[in-house]
């Protein structure tokens, strides 16, 4: 196809301006979204009604109540995470040049829960409660989350300190990444084989991924990290672009490759050990969302990322409306759904890919 020198710059036009397009309108969908995530529940409120409250109306006290206190946090917390574990797999997919990359399938998930499950073991009986209703809630949470985090955190530096020690490439980091989830994987299944039923309920209980139990305190830590990370991710946009070509042709063009895949593991691993230790594990959103995303707007790193954490948001921010709604009054674990949902996208992802 001859295409007229004069006609480059508006069909460059037409090209950003249908990704602009796109997460403008993304952008309304979560507004949209999170309001109407506050508005439903077990006490329905009208969507009105939390506008108003939102724009800082006056409205009852118990409105007030529900929305400040309860359901904002966790529509928060889904926004964050969301936003957070998408842009963290597709840095991984990015830099590892591999669509299976993401922070679930690289063991860093597993690490974490090996953490919990072996401070659920050292606190024993004393770091645990159970209610009259039969849920179980661990009263040290602090510690068991500091736990989960230091384990995420030494996966991530064992995983770049093999990859500094055998050279920066994408395949020893998916190899020991793999392997590493393993042994994590193992080490956990160890500890629940010798733990009580109390403390077996415990480590189960901390896996299931939910977005109501971090704190405002928390919430805000989340989200200072989450903000220094996309910072990073978004300088580093063009050397991304330069990577997904191939490790040659971004030397050529004076990228530092080894730099740039080195810290973006960091960062990403960071990113994802905050959010696992504070929220529980959350699969399925690192790996789907940037494959979803890149059908429909490309690889141009300048947009997949924005475009990333609005999808992630919206998804994750969904799924924990309909954990929510789903049994009534019993709430679902946001990580089953999400799994639920991750899982025939992929497989469907798969098909289309295979089909061309």
């Amino acid at each position: 196809m001859n295409l007229n020198p004069a006609d480059v710059p508006a069909k460059y036009r037409q090209y950003i301006s249908r990704k602009i397009l796109f997460l403008c309108c993304m952008m309304v969908s979560l507004v949209l979204a999170s309001i109407a995530a506050i508005s439903l529940g077990t006490a329905d409120i009208s969507f009105f009604a939390v506008a108003k409250s939102l724009l800082g109306f006056n409205t009852s006290r118990q409105v007030e109540m529900i929305v400040w206190n309860i359901r904002l946090p966790q529509v928060l917390a889904a926004i964050i995470a969301g936003a957070g574990l998408a842009v963290a797999g597709a840095v991984m997919q990015c830099i590892l040049r591999n669509p299976l990359g993401s922070p679930f399938t690289l063991g860093i998930s597993h690490a974490a829960a090996f953490g919990a499950s072996l401070s659920v073991m050292l606190l024993g009986n004393d770091g645990l409660v159970a209610s009259s209703a039969g849920n179980v809630s661990i009263t040290h949470l602090y510690m068991t989350t500091a736990a989960a985090f230091i384990c995420s955190i030494a996966a991530s530096a064992l995983i770049v300190g093999v990859t500094k020690i055998r050279g920066a490439n994408a395949e020893v980091m998916i190899l020991t990444g793999v392997a590493l989830g393993a042994f994590c994987t193992a080490g956990t299944m160890f500890l629940q084989f010798f733990a009580d039923d109390t403390q077996l309920a415990a480590m189960v209980f901390w896996t299931f991924g939910d977005t109501g139990r971090a704190s405002s305190q928390e919430l805000m830590f989340i989200f200072v990290v989450t903000l220094f990370c996309l910072i990073c991710f978004f300088a580093d946009s063009w050397n991304y672009n330069a990577i997904s070509v191939g490790d040659e042709t971004a030397k050529g063009l004076g990228v530092r490759v080894e730099r740039v895949r080195l810290t973006g593991m960091f960062l990403s691993s960071i990113l994802t050990a905050v959010i696992i230790s504070f929220l529980g594990i959350i699969g399925f959103v690192g790996l789907v969302v940037p494959h979803m995303v890149r059908k429909i707007i490309g690889s141009d790193h300048r947009f997949l990322l924005p475009a990333c954490i609005l999808v992630g948001a919206f998804l994750l921010l969904v799924s924990d409306v309909v954990a929510r709604l789903l049994l009534a009054p019993h709430v679902l674990p946001v990580s089953v759904l999400t799994a639920f949902i991750g899982a025939p996208a992929f497989f469907w992802i798969i098909l289309r890919r295979g089909s061309r």
